[in-house]
């Protein structure tokens, strides 16, 4: 599992706030950090369904960050804005620029640099979804000579994978709308992205067949941008409880999401 270490701030805010009773509102610092446009500007890259999705209506995006950011902005006592992405790799770059206030990305290590980790608070399995006739009946046999595994540039399978495998070849689309067309048009052996997504591109693509194991297990965690300690810190707690009280497991219930789990609640 990709996993990280909390900051000591996040600890000692939930030992001063205390983990019963209801939502706290944040200090005047740290709204103002949270939103410092006095809107919360709510990132959602709507190419991973587990993150967000296009909704019916033209311009219309839900799913999971939707739901828990617009409770963290009535929590915090201000609007909220919802910004689409398409391509993972492209929201969490625009954190350098403060184009958003928060987002929900998997976590992974190289992302230090950009942005700032709450506390996980969904689980999902990171595996790979076959082409029709592809020999490969498991994580390990793809990784070998002659493999071409496609990811999203920026996302977390390409981040994980470019660590990880050994003798497969890497190959990165613009977005995952593209790497799923690599795979259907059998440029690629197979696509690496979370099974939930998988399952759902089975079934688009007869013969293909998402694998019963997984090479990682991606931890959902709200980012911000860098520089916001007292923002980052109420936004750790406020995942806490949301993990505590339900609001995760109604976020993903409501998004219709299988195979995805909330993550284990500090102790």
């Amino acid at each position: 599992m990709l996993k990280f270490q909390w900051p000591f701030v996040w600890v000692f805010a939930a030992v001063a706030s205390g983990c019963a009773g209801g939502p706290i509102a944040p200090s005047p610092t740290a709204k103002s950090e949270l939103a410092p446009s006095g809107t919360l500007r709510i990132a959602v890259f709507t190419g991973n369904p587990v993150i967000g999705s296009k909704g019916r209506a033209p311009g219309e995006v839900t799913g999971t960050t939707v739901t828990l950011g617009r409770q963290l902005a009535a929590q915090s006592g201000v609007p909220a804005q919802v910004i689409e992405y398409t391509a993972v790799g492209k929201m969490v770059e625009e954190a350098r620029n403060n184009a958003w206030d928060i987002a929900v990305v998997a976590f992974d290590p190289a992302r230090r640099n950009v942005v700032d980790f709450a506390p996980p608070h969904m689980v999902v399995d990171l595996t790979y979804l076959v082409k029709p006739g592809a020999d490969i009946a498991s994580v390990p046999a793809a990784d070998r000579a002659g493999v071409r595994i496609v990811a999203a540039r920026g996302a977390a399978t390409a981040l994980t994978l470019k660590r990880e495998l050994k003798a497969a070849t890497l190959v990165e689309a613009d977005t995952e709308a593209a790497a799923f067309e690599m795979l259907r048009t059998g440029q690629v052996d197979a696509l690496a992205q979370n099974r939930f997504l998988l399952l759902g591109l089975a079934e688009r693509l007869p013969g293909s067949r998402v694998l019963d194991d997984r090479f990682a297990a991606a931890e959902m965690t709200i980012i911000l941008p860098h520089g916001r300690p007292a923002a980052l810190a109420y936004v750790g707690e406020f995942v806490e409880r949301a993990k505590r009280n339900g609001a995760v497991q109604g976020a993903i219930s409501d998004a219709g999401l299988r195979g995805v789990a909330v993550a284990p609640a500090k102790n």
